[in-house]
């Protein structure tokens, strides 16, 4: 989790560091009960925030989820069992404990709720989840940093069963694309001030404005759909998180004890390099930098849908040779994403010239050469051996038609022929 924490606020540094004694305390706790674990981070009082009262992007049950998450932190403790689906739904008065489970969906993709880590035992077990509640939805940067997972969460979302779930997803990802577009840094930390500013005027003005995840392109369109009374409940009697990927409660049983939050997909090409392969039918596959995390990766793909396919890899590469550059002494890279985007805006503008990349490209080419040089000769060996086996049965045909045309008997085959 120390991957690309420079530039964090100090409360992130405060939260990973607690994160971390919350694991280490868990793990060392006798038994093997499953269960999940919930951090607040909020300041302790009985008011709610304003803000999640307000948020014009969650629906009332999802705001109701998050205070009775909080209620639970505050009457236990910062630090305190996450509680159940059953308790959530009990405490919400909602019949579907598929609804809580749609609304920690929304809550995450939104935010509000962190999904820092899954524990596991010694043997692999699982144990819990680590979880982290918080006052005002957090930047972008932080929640990279803080939830691995967070980017492919959100692209398995756009295929959750629930549509709002869905909506909420596209538009977190939208918007992500949208400041790409613009040339904006989305990885660079805002001031807090500004974020509450802009998201005060989102809730205040009739007009969409932007509002911390969602851009005001965005909003206009969630504004539409809710207005339209596009969201469909129907599926909210539904059990199960259809797509395999329920987030936040593994645990089925109506107790709850502790655990917390945190979170960390590839083809190797040599030991720095990833091969990606999810793009379009018809694209070639890219090859990462290894030292890019998945949510990185999730990233650099959208910030290279920016820039022309010729220059995608140029760009990768170049990123690769100013990662290997550290080794020699230049100055490390602790924003790689800031990076990348330099590269892609350089790209657009027809700045960019390859340099540090050249050699990674070069020795890509060499590595490709040498494995058609092997496998040419694989196929001359086989072919040599096929040669020979052929070669063999001929003569093998030749003198039996010899001793027939003699009138000798046929040779008795060895052991070795006949096997």
């Amino acid at each position: 989790m120390d991957e690309g924490s420079r530039g964090l606020r100090p409360e992130t540094h405060a939260l990973d560091a607690l994160i971390q004694a919350t694991i280490e305390r868990v793990q060392q706790e006798s038994g093997s009960k499953q269960s999940d674990t919930m951090l607040f981070m909020g300041n302790r009082h009985q008011a709610f925030p304003t803000l999640v009262v307000q948020d014009p992007v969650l629906e009332p049950v999802d705001k109701l989820v998050w205070m009775v998450i909080m209620l639970q932190a505050q009457e236990i403790g910062g630090s305190t069992a996450f509680p159940s689906y059953e308790y959530l739904a009990k405490k919400t008065n909602v019949s579907s404990t598929s609804t809580i489970s749609r609304a920690i969906a929304i809550l995450r993709a939104t935010r509000w709720l962190t999904l820092c880590a899954r524990l596991r035992e010694a043997s692999g077990r699982f144990r819990g989840n680590v979880y982290a509640l918080h006052d005002e939805p957090l930047p972008l940067v932080d929640v990279l940093h803080l939830d691995p997972d967070y980017m492919q969460f959100l692209q398995q979302s756009l295929g959750h069963h629930h549509a709002r779930v869905r909506l909420v997803a596209k538009g977190v990802l939208d918007t992500i694309d949208e400041d790409i577009q613009e040339g904006l840094d989305i990885c660079a930390q805002g001031h807090p001030l500004e974020r509450r500013m802009q998201a005060a005027e989102a809730i205040q003005q009739d007009s969409p404005r932007r509002y911390f995840a969602f851009s005001a392109k965005v909003m206009t369109r969630l504004r539409n759909v809710v207005g339209e009374g596009g969201t469909d409940h129907r599926d909210q009697n539904s059990k199960a998180d259809e797509t395999g990927f329920q987030i936040s409660n593994p645990q089925n049983s109506k107790s709850s004890s502790c655990s917390s939050y945190i979170n960390k997909t590839t083809t190797t090409e040599p030991a720095e390099e990833k091969i990606i392969s999810g793009h379009a039918e018809g694209e070639p596959s890219l090859i990462y930098p290894k030292r890019l995390s998945d949510n990185q990766r999730e990233l650099a793909d959208r910030y290279l849908k920016s820039v022309s396919e010729t220059a995608r890899q140029p760009i990768l590469d170049e990123l690769e040779g100013r990662f290997r550059s550290e080794q020699k002494g230049m100055k490390p890279v602790y924003d790689e994403m800031r990076f990348l985007h330099f590269l892609c805006r350089a790209a657009n503008k027809g700045e960019f010239v390859p340099n540090l990349g050249i050699k990674v490209h070069d020795e890509r080419i060499e590595r490709k050469k040498a494995r058609l040089r092997y496998l040419k000769q694989q196929e001359q060996s086989l072919a040599e051996v096929k040669r020979r086996d052929s070669s063999s049965a001929s003569g093998q045909q030749q003198l039996a038609e010899l001793r027939k045309s003699l009138n000798l008997p046929a040779r008795p085959q060895t052991d070795d022929e006949s096997d």
